[in-house]
C-alpha cells in the first residue's frame, strides 16, 4: 500500500511539475532560435531593444536606442516584445483606440 502511494505521488509530481516545465523550456529554446536581425525583444531585466546582429549561437548584439548597444546572451532574452503583453491588456488597448476614434 505504501509503495503504491509513493509511486502515485511520483507520477503526479512528474505530470504536474516536470513535464510542463520541459515543454516551456522547449518552446523558449525554439523561440530563441527563430530570433534574427531586426527582431524587437525584451530581456529578463525588462530592457527592450532590437537585435542588430548575431554574434554567436548563444550571443546577440542588441541596440537599446540612443547609441546604446550591448552584447546579450540569448538565454537572457524573454521573448519578442510584441508577444510579451498579456492578451487581455492588448485587447483593452485596442478597445480604447476604437472608442477614442469615434
Amino acid at each position: 500500500m505504501n509503495i503504491a502511494m509513493v509511486l502515485v505521488m511520483g507520477v503526479m509530481f512528474y505530470l504536474l511539475l516536470i513535464r510542463p516545465q520541459q515543454k516551456r523550456y522547449k518552446e523558449h529554446a525554439l523561440m530563441l532560435g527563430m530570433l534574427d536581425k531586426g527582431s524587437k525583444v525584451i530581456t529578463q531585466g525588462g530592457l527592450v531593444g532590437v537585435i542588430e546582429k548575431n554574434i554567436s549561437d548563444s550571443e546577440v548584439l542588441v541596440d537599446f536606442g540612443n547609441g546604446v548597444k550591448m552584447s546579450v546572451m540569448r538565454s537572457y532574452i524573454l521573448g519578442r516584445y510584441e508577444d510579451s503583453l498579456p492578451k487581455s491588456v492588448a485587447n483593452d488597448a485596442s478597445k480604447k483606440k476604437d472608442k477614442n476614434s469615434k
